[in-house]
């Protein structure tokens, strides 16, 4: 494997051939942390740049969670920190322009709950592949934030404007047999079968010519792209005046507390 990828603590990676293997290692739930986040804004570009590399394999570890986004308690410790915040929102651009950016083809192997920013990773991803009972949900809103980060660009451009306003809106989410139903996500499989599936599709890809799948993808990826430079900054400030918001604190500490919140009328 190339020696580009040994600065990488909080991401496992792992080469086997022209397979890539990048693994959010944070178990059992692998919530993001700020490691992850700063080598996941590189790590694509790395990546999209090392011509030994022709599949790229995203997933987490262990069975429970793919990703399950923010950590509740951390948000209120950091509610506030607005030096904090702004290189988590610029973080967050950077991470999904780069994974549609990059060149290779992606393949999101959802071993577990996908939340929040973790499902705006998985989505990201060209192929997506869930375990039908993982949990696949936007709940910025019920932390009291705006879906900014990549779910308020990535599910209509999925599953529709109607469908992304009923599940971004309400924070409802979809278990991997209904997202696949829906079409937000590939395929969703049993768990036995999740790498049987994801080795389907990879030995798919090896089958193809690389230049033609990289320059599929980013012909495929010009929209939405184009729609993800021109309005996610606008998106992440959207997010930042809801985070600004006392109502964002009060959702948060009313669900570590498991009480209704009290929000003031804005």
């Amino acid at each position: 494997m190339s020696n580009r990828y040994a600065s990488y603590s909080a991401l496992s990676v792992r080469q086997d051939g022209h397979v890539l293997t990048i693994t959010l290692d944070n178990p059992p739930l692998n919530g993001m942390t700020p490691e992850a986040h700063a080598e996941l804004t590189r790590i694509w570009a790395d990546v999209g740049g090392d011509s030994s590399v022709r599949v790229i394999v995203f997933t987490g570890a262990g069975e429970r969670g793919f990703c399950a986004g923010g950590d509740p308690r951390k948000m209120i410790d950091n509610w506030g920190n607005r030096e904090r915040w702004h290189v988590g929102i610029f973080e967050a651009r950077a991470i999904i322009v780069a994974m549609l950016e990059c060149p290779k083809p992606v393949i999101a192997r959802i071993n577990g709950h996908a939340m929040g920013m973790g499902a705006s990773l998985a989505l990201a991803a060209d192929i997506t592949i869930a375990v039908e009972d993982a949990l696949i949900g936007d709940p910025h809103v019920s932390v009291g934030l705006a879906a900014g980060d990549g779910g308020s660009l990535l599910w209509p451009n999925l599953v529709g404007l109607v469908e992304a306003r009923r599940h971004l809106l309400s924070g409802e989410p979809l278990r991997g047999k209904e997202a696949a139903a829906k079409g937000l996500i590939t395929e969703s499989v049993a768990r036995e079968d999740l790498d049987a599936m994801v080795a389907k599709w990879v030995d798919l890809f090896l089958s193809k010519s690389p230049s033609a799948l990289q320059t599929t993808k980013q012909a495929l990826n010009l929209d939405i792209l184009d729609k993800a430079r021109r309005h996610m900054g606008e998106m992440l400030r959207l997010e930042t005046k809801s985070w600004e918001s006392p109502n964002h604190r009060e959702a948060v500490q009313a669900m570590i507390d498991k009480r209704p919140p009290d929000f003031i009328d804005e």
